[in-house]
């Protein structure tokens, strides 16, 4: 499980401001388009697609062609959890591309189900998110490389839990400042945070004017 983000010196995903603070630059978002077509599924949270509406799909016609001659789909599985299930059917997420996925708590599954009807399979885990069946039912539907891209809230979620093999920082070369601005991550109990153990550093690259950092956040036996 591959985790991903881009963000700001000071470790923030966004700006306050009503309009998307983009971070990456063309190269970096080239550079995350071939990482999506290496994907067999995208995961954001409801948060991301609700202030970013994003599509989530493969831009460059020569790796969707080339998924499709291994026998996959020309885009990844695209996936989303909601606590709330406050998701607007007129997203861009359900109108275009390939298959589509939405895990939620079972008190809004039905009514989600009925919203969403076909645009997206909903999949209640109980009366909260549960995220072993999430991971469950994404290996179940064939989902052995996973990407996830945010938010900062599902970002902490995977990364306390000890969830990720690989973690993904494109560092960009600005400041927010901004206190309210979402953080790449949240406090919590994460492995290791007693300083007892070290992420270990697999590689850095200069992409255009941001700096990739590549993780593993525990070294795998």
């Amino acid at each position: 499980m591959l985790l991903s983000a881009a963000v700001s010196l000071d470790g923030r995903l966004d700006g306050t401001g009503p309009r998307r603070l983009l971070l990456s630059g063309p190269e970096d978002l080239d550079r995350v388009d071939e990482v999506r077509a290496g994907a067999d599924a995208i995961l954001v949270g409801a948060g991301t697609l609700r202030r970013d509406n994003p599509r989530l799909l493969i831009r460059s016609a020569a790796r969707r062609a080339a998924r499709v001659a291994r026998g996959l789909p020309p885009h990844p599985l695209r996936i989303t959890v909601t606590a709330s299930g406050d998701l607007d059917p007129s997203l861009h997420l359900w109108h275009e591309g390939g298959d589509r996925l939405v895990f939620t708590v079972d008190a809004v599954a039905d009514q989600l189900s009925r919203r969403l009807a076909g645009l997206a399979d909903v999949v209640g885990t109980g009366p909260s998110l549960d995220w072993d069946r999430v991971l469950d039912e994404c290996g179940d539907r064939g989902v052995r490389r996973l990407m996830v891209e945010g938010g900062g809230l599902v970002h902490t979620q995977f990364m306390s839990r000890d969830l990720a093999d690989e973690l993904h920082l494109a560092v960009a070369p600005v400041l927010v400042g901004e206190a309210g601005a979402p953080a790449f991550l949240a406090p919590a109990p994460y492995p290791g945070a007693d300083r007892a153990s070290r992420m270990r550093l697999l590689g850095t690259a200069r992409v255009g004017d941001v700096v990739l950092l590549r993780y593993a956040p525990k070294e795998r036996t």
